[in-house]
């Protein structure tokens, strides 16, 4: 024990040392609380609320102000441990989608929420010690700080139309449903409930994206697969004919031509899981001879992650982004790029700044193809190739006569984007927009390649003007805290790695059990964290000529000017090993992303 002692000590001190060497960390200490900035979002779209909540009482719909908040994007606070990631408060949706089922679900308990150590439930029947010992053991080895259980007394007919509401029993079923069907596969109403099971199995697992696959070959074998944390995961088989009713299924609730298997198409439908709508977008294509392949995206509000959260390991850079977010005067603006290959997150980031934004008193407009959700208190358009004036760059060029304050275009794929962005970046107006990059740095290189070559000079000359930020970003997996290993730095890497990261070979890091355990699916993984290299750029409008020299001769000089600074993949995984976030041999093959 003495020696465990010794060793957090240690490595406070030098987590410390860590944050005061950096510039960032006088920064961070002049940054006001983001738990205090989370809690004046909730508050500054109350009056709203509160006018919409009577407006719906009067059409004969009951709506919560809790449920309107989120709605309209206003993330609840959650109070964060840096050191371990333990959360200290959580919604109940937060719970559900954390906790196993098998600890809550079997006991008929509606999981309020947890306040400051306090896990508050309102149980149908009375538990006993023993049960309630076991969900508190399981929501702390979920990462979530328990001290203590309240019990709330419901009214009985309340509960059960609660539980009847929220809980979707159907995530214990899908096996038993699929059988069903199978057994009877023109059964039709067998078959919307098993995509109903399998829907909510996705949500409960959280489930980014599911594939089908139908194939008229009968030595293909017909698989569901679903994305979980960046992997695919084979999961349920089917004979062609029932996924033949499957996909006609889908296509038909997605408003598609269900008789067409060869043109692309997408669609969209939504249904209602543990009281919140879910939008599952569907995307259809041909397979091999006379296939089709289906690939669904599922668009869960509640698991959009929130500023702070987002931003709770990366605080420097937050809080640079918040101050570029609101501007003390119109016209304030510039561009601010979110830049990673597919799948990194650069969307959950741009709705996590749109989150951060005032719409109250700002006018944000958004331009994306798709929409992925759709937000209250701005105004959002839908690009249509194709159509006349339905491409990003006249959306952009009408935007500007909608009087926006914010304009978020959803990628920059081609010239005339690129240049109708930085117009608009030019009139005032702040832009946000991803793009497909590798580095901070060589995002510069990708805008520079979109811009057409008799117009390079003048348009990079406007890009070093407007750049404020650029965010490139990776999703790296995260390491189930109840499951991993403890060993030391010295017994894993050898000397030369464990001098990338500047950490005593003695250092006490966690390691990946791959048999994992059953909070984890016995993966040993739960969940993902974001990886960050950034740029911020404070410098004043006479000094941009520097970096535009920088981006008209060698672009790697920006790295070293004063007013520039930059937070690279190294930092961000040295506290993610030190925390205990991320085995140290994923660390090293991450460096090399």
């Amino acid at each position: 024990m003495n020696n465990d002692s010794e060793h957090d000590t240690r490595q406070k001190s030098d987590r410390r040392k860590i944050d005061l060497g950096s510039s960032a960390g006088a920064d961070r200490r002049q940054e006001p609380d983001r738990r205090l900035i989370a809690h004046d979002t909730r508050e500054r779209y109350l009056d709203m609320v509160q006018k919409e909540r009577n407006l719906f009482l009067g059409q004969g719909q009951s709506l919560s102000t809790e449920h309107l908040l989120d709605l309209a994007g206003a993330v609840a606070p959650a109070k964060v441990d840096d050191q371990e990631g333990t959360k200290y408060t959580a919604t109940g949706d937060a719970l559900r989608s954390s906790l196993p089922v098998q600890y809550w679900l079997p006991l008929n308990i509606h999981l309020i929420g947890l306040s400051d150590g306090v896990l508050k439930i309102a149980p149908l029947n009375e538990l006993n010690r023993k049960q309630k010992d076991l969900l508190s053991s399981a929501a702390n080895r979920s990462g979530f700080y328990v001290e203590q259980l309240e019990i709330e007394v419901w009214d009985r007919q309340d509960l059960l139309r609660t539980l009847q509401t929220v809980h979707d029993l159907s995530t214990d079923h899908c096996e038993k449903t699929l059988a069903e069907w199978l057994s009877d596969i023109d059964n039709g109403l067998l078959l919307n409930q098993f995509l109903r099971d399998m829907l909510a199995e996705s949500l409960q697992m959280r489930v980014s994206d599911i594939h089908l696959i139908q194939d008229n070959n009968p030595d293909a074998p017909n698989w569901i697969r679903y994305r979980v944390d960046g992997d695919l995961i084979p999961m349920h088989i089917l004979p062609n004919d029932a996924m033949a009713r499957l996909t006609t299924l889908l296509k038909r609730d997605a408003g598609m031509n269900f008789g067409d298997r060869i043109t692309p198409k997408d669609g969209r439908f939504s249904f209602t899981w543990q009281g919140r709508t879910i939008d599952v977008r569907v995307a259809a294509g041909s397979q091999a001879q006379d296939g089709e392949k289906i690939t669904m995206r599922l668009l869960d509000r509640a698991a959009l992650r929130g500023f702070s959260e987002l931003f709770k390991r990366h605080e420097d850079v937050g809080g640079t982004l918040q101050k570029l977010l609101s501007p003390e005067i119109k016209g304030g603006g510039g561009l601010i790029m979110l830049s990673g290959p597919t799948g990194s997150g650069k969307t959950t980031t741009m709705y996590a700044c749109i989150q951060e934004i005032d719409r109250r008193r700002r006018h944000v407009l958004t331009i994306e193809d798709p929409i992925e959700y759709e937000l209250r208190y701005a105004t959002q358009w839908q690009v249509r190739p194709g159509m006349p004036g339905g491409a990003f760059s006249d959306l952009i060029r009408a935007s500007m006569r909608h009087d926006p304050d914010y304009i978020v275009i959803g990628e920059l794929r081609d010239s005339e984007t690129v240049e109708t962005a930085l117009k608009a970046a030019e009139s005032g107006h702040t832009v946000i927009s991803t793009v497909h990059a590798d580095t901070a740095l060589q995002t510069f290189e990708r805008l520079k390649s979109l811009i057409p070559s008799d117009r390079e000079r003048s348009s990079t000359f406007t890009l070093a003007q407007q750049v404020k930020c650029i965010l490139n970003q990776r999703l790296v997996k995260t390491l189930c805290q109840a499951c991993a290993h403890r060993e030391r730095l010295g017994d894993i890497l050898s000397p030369n790695e464990i001098s990338i990261f500047s950490i005593p070979p003695e250092t006490l890091v966690r390691r990946h059990n791959s048999s994992g355990c059953e909070l984890c699916n016995r993966t040993g993984i739960s969940g993902r964290t974001l990886l960050l290299d950034a740029l911020m750029i404070s410098l004043g409008p006479s000094e941009r000529n520097r970096v535009f020299n920088a981006l008209m001769s060698n672009v790697n000089e920006m790295v070293d000017m004063d007013g520039v600074r930059s937070y690279t993949r190294q930092e961000g995984l040295l506290d993610l090993v030190v925390t205990g976030q991320v085995d140290p041999l994923s660390a090293i093959s991450y460096l090399d992303l």
